[in-house]
């Protein structure tokens, strides 16, 4: 596995969570909406890539984890908002960036824009891969290999400490109805684990510097866990702070040798007062509840 170059090893790791999914948990789409949804993303992305450098340079394999992402995350029961979230989030993966870095993770951008703008027929759960400890120690096992490869592994280390401290010092401490029970519960869910594994370290759209990597680990756990006290836990909140604090990521890994800093700053400051009108309007919205039907 480790002649496979990162993004290969990283669609075959959650490929192979999605057919595991299928069969033992509960992962809404059929085989067929599934490779439907697999084959448009390739012709999309490969499109974009003709129409960016005239010509075609590679396979894209991070397109497919970026359409398994969404598949695992979201379920709708419009089937063409598939399409639609994955072409933007594909379009802006190739034509919003900074040199050569994303201000986003394709599939966390693709979820957003679906509450954004389908709020109400587009779901984020947690729920699709189940809660089996078998397939959870599975995950972590595939995850740690991908993560030692890319040095992305003190990232979830430091984001998962945090939270857990965050959560029982904040929301616990605050809430007579809150017991850390209920917070454990969350690393029950797979899926959650997986967002935590395999979303939260995307390696281009998060720091390299062992230092940032923790740095922005604590941040989005302190992110999540303030929205949590604030509007109550949903599960959107960990990819709003992840949608958030992207961007800055950008400014902090090309500021320093960047030649125009004042163009760097002004894109960054803009894009981020967008995401957080974004999110703000989310919040807006009243909560929904997503039953899971095994």
């Amino acid at each position: 596995m480790t002649k496979l170059h990162p993004q290969a090893q990283q669609l075959f790791n959650l490929l192979f969570l999605l057919v595991i999914g299928k069969y033992v948990a509960h992962i809404y789409l059929t085989w067929q909406e599934i490779v439907g949804i697999l084959f448009f993303t390739l012709g999309s992305e490969h499109l974009l890539l003709y129409v960016k450098h005239k010509t075609l340079r590679h396979f894209s394999f991070s397109a497919l984890s970026t359409a398994i992402g969404v598949m695992l995350m979201m379920v709708s029961t419009h089937y063409y908002l598939y399409f639609i979230l994955i072409f933007v989030a594909l379009f802006q993966k190739h034509f919003m960036h900074y040199q050569t870095q994303h201000f986003f993770n394709p599939s966390n951008f693709a979820l957003m824009m679906g509450l954004l703008f389908f709020y109400r027929d587009t779901h984020l759960v947690l729920g699709q891969l189940g809660d089996r400890l078998a397939l959870a120690l599975l995950v972590c096992t595939i995850a740690i290999v991908i993560l030692y490869r890319v040095k992305r592994w003190l990232l979830p280390l430091t984001f998962t400490f945090v939270y857990l401290f965050s959560q029982y010092t904040i929301v616990v401490a605050s809430d007579p109805m809150m017991l850390m029970e209920n917070i454990w519960y969350r690393f029950y869910s797979v899926s959650f684990i997986v967002f935590i594994l395999f979303m939260l370290t995307d390696p281009r759209t998060t720091p390299s510097k062992w230092t940032y990597q923790m740095v922005f680990g604590a941040a989005l756990a302190l992110l999540a866990t303030t929205l949590d006290y604030m509007y109550g836990f949903r599960v959107q909140h960990m990819f709003m702070a992840l949608f958030l604090l992207s961007p800055l990521v950008v400014l902090l890994e090309n500021y320093s040798h960047t030649e125009n800093k004042m163009k760097l700053l002004l894109l960054t400051a803009t894009i981020l007062l967008l995401s957080l009108g974004a999110i703000i309007y989310i919040e807006m919205q009243p909560p929904y509840y997503f039953e899971m039907d095994g």
